[in-house]
């Protein structure tokens, strides 16, 4: 007996489901055109967390490509007529204050002193402005730069004060175009440097260029570009911590390491600034994460549009087939069973749309790739969910035209006219 009524069930609902399957085939334009506010809002959600997924893989790209574990110490500001000159416009740091750190300050690896300044560099009748950095190879190691082509510095180039440079892919294309620049010269002012190196494109970090730059030995910056009246000075200290959980430490060691070198009293403010790269990369992402969250939530907003389309063209279809409801239910048609067939119209429209929906934001994803050049990275979980996402619309939204349907009077539905 049991099992007769089951079997009875299973033959009403296929009934049911292809009396609704039907029914949305006879109605194809309006079909469309409901399904239309899902394809939107689910092609909306797929397309922007594959933006937000792709910017926040090029940022965490960037970063690494600075160096992890970094600490820029700077040198202090001046004041001029009670004015401040910024940041680094008083030379406090020398090389002995980098040997100082090095040799002292615990969860150090690398201790980088840095000379730098924006200079003209001329290669025959081209000439560009470009980053001029003088630095050791431990600079090149803590910030991640590596050689694509020619050697990098050697000892000697530092010791002896040695006119070699190494130059950076954008400036490498704006002087020397398609020419290999190994061995070339360029003048920096009216001191010429023999080219022994490029490096690896890093690409952009905000509205900074990381191939946009030029380093000579620090020792050659010193003596033979820059000048200065504190001999030995520099502009930067940079510091490789360790490990991430050194980088506290390390800040704590050179504060006092600094101040002890500087002879600062215990009231005097510091000369110097450490920044620390690990808090703006933390920033940095948490900046990515938010604007992704509000994307979201934008085309989220679609996908409920489109449910509420849904809704109301599922309560129009209600009032137009007031009298096909009211025959089915003279013949035998319980509640339930209307309700179901509205309900599976509801469902069946808002998956279809979902389906054409990812298609849409895949394709509308890759080609934003494709125009803009930025990253874009699809995976499965968010596809899937917005494909869920887009069921439940339908169901939720398409519950209350199936429950109005549901509640008819036969007789009443079989006189509307």
């Amino acid at each position: 007996m049991a099992k007769t009524k089951k079997q009875g069930n299973m033959i009403d609902f296929k009934s049911t489901l292809k009396i609704a399957l039907k029914s949305l085939e006879v109605n194809k334009m309006r079909s469309a055109l409901t399904s239309l506010g899902i394809i939107i809002g689910v092609g909306a959600v797929v397309a922007m967390l594959a933006i937000g997924a792709g910017t926040n893989k090029q940022v965490q790209v960037n970063i690494e490509s600075m160096g992890s574990n970094i600490l820029t110490i700077r040198s202090a500001t001046a004041k001029t007529g009670g004015v401040s000159m910024g940041m680094g416009s008083k030379p406090t740091l020398s090389i002995k204050d980098a040997e100082a750190i090095k040799k002292s300050a615990r969860g150090v690896e690398v201790v980088a002193p840095v000379m730098n300044s924006t200079k003209q560099t001329m290669y025959g009748n081209q000439n560009w402005s470009t980053s001029i950095y003088g630095v050791t190879s431990d600079y090149l190691y803590a910030k991640n730069y590596e050689i694509e082509s020619g050697r990098g510095f050697s000892r000697n180039d530092n010791d002896n004060a040695s006119k070699v440079a190494l130059i950076g892919s954008t400036v490498a294309s704006e002087l020397f175009g398609d020419v290999n620049p190994i061995d070339k010269t360029v003048r920096i002012g009216n001191v010429p440097f023999k080219i022994i190196g490029t490096l690896k494109s890093k690409g952009q970090m905000g509205p900074m260029d990381q191939d946009d730059l030029l380093f000579i030995p620090l020792t050659t910056a010193q003596r033979k570009i820059f000048g200065t009246d504190f001999p030995g000075s520099v502009n930067q200290i940079i510091v490789k911590a360790q490990s991430v959980d050194d980088t506290q430490m390390a800040v704590n060691d050179i504060k006092v390491i600094l101040r002890a070198r500087h002879n600062l009293g215990k009231t005097q403010e510091n000369d110097f600034e450490i920044r620390n790269s690990a808090e703006f990369q933390e920033k940095m992402k948490s900046t990515v994460q938010t604007i992704s969250i509000f994307l979201i939530a934008v085309a989220s907003i679609s996908l409920m549009v489109g449910g509420i389309g849904i809704m109301n063209i599922m309560l129009v279809s209600v009032t137009e087939r007031t009298k096909e409801i009211g025959i089915r239910m003279a013949i035998g048609a319980r509640a339930s069973d209307i309700r179901l067939q509205f309900l599976i119209e509801a469902l069946v429209l808002s998956l279809i749309g979902g389906v054409i929906g990812i298609v849409a934001g895949i394709l509308t994803a890759w080609l934003f790739s494709v125009l803009t050049g930025k990253m874009v990275v699809f995976t499965l979980a968010p596809i899937l969910l917005s494909f869920g996402f887009s069921g439940l619309v339908g169901i939720g939204f398409g519950y209350y035209p199936a429950y109005k349907a549901s509640l008819l009077n036969p007789i009443d539905a079989l006189r509307y006219e």
